[in-house]
Formats: C-alpha cells, structure tokens, sequence
C-alpha cells in the first residue's frame, strides 16, 4: 500500500470517528439518556378570574341527612386532581364577549364576501399561507358605514319584524359552530368500522380507525341567551322587565348569566379554549388544557371548599351567621325573597368565600356540570374522579337529555343550598337559575418546579 493511500485511509478513519463523535452529541447523549433536549419549556399560567383547587379525597354525597328520601346520591369516597375554577360563575359581560365575537366574526366573512378583503386574511401568525382564510381581528367591523350597508344588511332583523323600526341584529343568526373529538367513542376502537379488520382475534387488529375523522364530531350553536326564560318559567307572575333588561343593560354586566342551556355553556368553554390558545400560538407558547365544564365531583370538592362533612360551602349546620344575617341567596322561610338581601339574583361575589376563594358555590344561581344525570351514578361510576357522560341526540327521549346542576338558586329552598344536592335540567333549554362557570386541569408545572419532579400537589 502506498503513502497516498494510507493517508486517505486514515482520512476515511478520522471522518468516521468524527461522524460518531457528533451523532453521539447530538442524538445520545454521550451514551446517558437524557432525553429530547430541544423541547419548549411550559409553566401554566393562572387563568385571569380563576383560582387554583387542589387535588385530594373526600366523602362525596355525605354532609346531611337526605330529608326528601329522594335516594339520587350516596356517600362515596373519591379522589380528585387539581384544576382551576372560576372564582364566580359567569357574568352577563364575559358571556357577552363571546355573543359579540361570534357577531363580529359572522359580519367579517359577509364583509370579504362581499369583496372587502381586508376584513379576512389568508397568513397565520407565522406568516404561513392558510386556505380557507379567516377573520383579520385587525380590521373593525364598520357598522355605522354606509359602504358596508348591503354586505351587513342580512345580519339585521327583517323590515316586517322591526319593533319601532329598530334596527336590531337578528340573534337566531348567532350560530357558533366548532368542531370536537369523540374519546369515549375512539377508545372502544369499533373495529367493525370501515378500514378495520373484521375476523381474526384482538391481537390481529389494527389498534383503531384508518380514518379518524369519524370521531370528529361537528356542533351548530345559537349562542344567544334565552332571555324568554324569565316569563316561561314561572306561571302567572310578571317578570316582563327581567326580560327586557337582565342580558343587555349594563346595570346587571356583573350579574350571572342565565338563559345559557348546557349545549350553550359547552360552546362557551370551547370558544374561551380556543380564544387564549390562538393568543398563545400568536406568540409562539404552548397550549394549554381546554376550559371545559366542571364534572360533579369536582364541582362537589371546590364548593366545600376543603370542609370534608359540611353540609354548606361555608360549614355549617346553619344559613345564617351568629349575627342572623343570611350567607346565600335562596328562598328564605315560606318564600320571603327579599329576606336575604335580593330579590331575584344578585351581583356575583355578594356574599363571603368558602375557604378556596370561590363566591356563590351555593344559591344565587344553580350551576351545569358536564355529568349526565342518573339517579344511580353513585353506585356505578369510577372513584377516580367520578364522571358520568352521555351525548344526547336530538331525537333522544328527553330522560336522556338530563344534565346535573348543583348549588341551588335563588328561587330554591335552603335544602338545595347543600354541597351535595342534585338535580337536573335538560340540556337544551335555558332557565333562569341556572348559570355556569368554567374549570381548567391543572398540567402539574409551576415555576420553580424542576423539569423532572414537578407534580400535581399544591404548594
């Protein structure tokens, strides 16, 4: 062998050796698993109105003896993780941020229709090429234009159902539509569906669909209010002001919301979710767990508010303080309404905390839970975070339409102030004591925790 081609050996060599030097660097380790390195750093943020619950176990169902015999909960231990929660239920002004946001959104699309094509645009945030286009939240919707007239004009109430001849949105229009995965369905992998083997044993089978857009699930949602609520629900009785006033006068903005069914309150978590995600993405961050309503046992846990036995958010055995003064909004007595300091709901943050920080866990309004309602959940339901679900259909049976509230409201009796007092409304309607907040699962990482031990207990 000559000098040459020993030196271009020893070139091939020292190549190679270089070559394992640096994939050992960049893909191993230098032989320790230490994992993927160029992984973002997440810490959650506390969402703006929110308090953080921690985890833990407790008796659910147990506080007070069940006086009505109605046998719709036992005592059950369970355990919960962390979450944050609203500290109040949801105000006529928050609810009304997303009644304007579906508005403006609907008038942005007739407006680049219409060929005002400033109003959408066709680049993300990265600067990235998007197809359809969405709406450029740059550009305000010009209402009082007249240029804008005719691409607007279908938005308004038509001329022969004008009131005075007022101009007025038409809010049967206010449709939210969002798209959502069906889990409970994809994880019973119905192999029977196309694209799956349809013999063979377990192990055969592909794990799942071929094509999962099955499980992607399309909702329509009128997101307006029912503000008829306040006369259907009661007979005989005048409630025609409450009507006219309660979801749009700026007297009651801090007031909670009522009138929203429960199909409405999950499409309000699913536009609050998508509202601080696209603000994180705009900034390059990680998403964060979806807002989502709270199912009963974590609903039951904040309202004692760590009070394990107590039959009221803030102990109990009574309604009122030492000094007589009512500590909810209820029914007092033989229907003495006003005894309590409102007549029908009150501001929220009216009466004093339980002991985690959240106002109005019991009275002022009755509150959705995510949970189907079934007399018998108790006895089947895991204990890990109990939560029983059922997607109703519209042409179900309406007994599969019931959905939990909880807290009791101001036209109920004391009995429904308790923690652990269920009842139903159907999902489709809208009531005027029945309000919503929202939680969010907690990720288990705050700042200062170390990226290997960081965990779900509260400090």
């Amino acid at each position: 062998m000559n000098i040459k081609s020993k030196f271009n050996m020893r070139n091939v060599f020292l190549y190679l050796v270089i070559l394992l030097l640096l994939g050992s660097c960049a893909n191993s380790g230098n032989g320790e698993l230490i994992g993927v390195q160029d992984r973002p750093r997440f810490y959650q943020p506390d969402p703006y109105g929110t308090l953080f619950i921690p985890l833990g176990s407790y008796t659910m169902g147990s506080g007070d003896q069940d006086i009505f015999s109605a046998n719709v909960y036992q005592s059950k231990t369970v355990s919960v993780p962390s979450f944050y929660m609203d500290e109040t239920e949801i105000t006529n002004n928050e609810y009304r941020q997303f009644v304007y946001w579906v508005r403006d959104s609907i008038a942005h699309v007739k407006l680049g229709e219409s060929g005002k094509d400033q109003y959408m645009t066709s680049q993300d945030d990265l600067g990235e090429q998007v197809d359809p286009p969405y709406v450029n939240w740059d550009q305000e919707v010009p209402w009082g234009d007249p240029d804008a007239k005719d691409a607007l004009e279908d938005m308004y109430l038509p001329e022969h159902e004008r009131f005075y001849r007022r101009k007025d949105i038409d809010t049967r229009k206010l449709n939210f539509v969002y798209y959502w995965i069906d889990l409970n369905t994809a994880a019973q992998k119905d192999y029977s569906q196309p694209g799956n083997a349809s013999a063979g044993s377990l192990m055969d089978r592909p794990q799942g669909l071929k094509d999962r857009s099955v499980y992607i699930k399309k909702e329509v949602i009128n997101v307006y209010p029912d503000t008829l609520c306040w006369i259907h629900d009661f007979t005989y009785s005048y409630n025609e002001p409450m009507t006219k006033s309660y979801f749009w006068h700026p007297v009651y903005d801090n007031y909670p919301v009522v009138g929203v069914s429960w199909k409405q309150a999950k499409a309000f978590c699913v536009w609050r979710t998508n509202l601080m995600n696209s603000y994180l993405d705009s900034r390059e961050e990680v998403n964060v767990n979806d807002f989502r309503l709270p199912n009963e046992t974590e609903w039951e846990w904040a309202a004692r508010g760590g009070l394990a036995l107590s039959p009221y958010p803030w102990g109990g055995p009574y309604i009122r303080n030492s000094n007589g003064c009512f500590l909810g909004n209820y029914k007092p007595l033989r229907g003495n309404y006003v005894d309590d300091g409102g007549y029908q709901t009150v501001i929220v943050a009216h009466y004093a905390p339980n002991d985690f920080g959240l106002y109005d866990m019991a009275g002022n309004v009755s509150e959705w839970c995510a949970d189907a309602f079934d007399e018998s959940t108790y006895n089947f339901a895991h204990d890990l975070n109990m939560y029983y679900n059922f997607d109703a259909k519209e042409t179900d049976p309406a007994v599969l339409k019931r959905k939990v509230i909880r807290g009791g409201s101001w036209k109920d009796i004391g009995y429904y102030m308790q923690v652990n007092s269920r009842q139903y409304e159907y999902q489709d309607t809208g009531k005027s004591y029945v309000g919503f907040r929202c939680v969010e699962t907690y990720l288990g990482r705050k700042k200062g925790d170390s990226p290997k031990t960081s965990s779900n207990v509260y400090n």
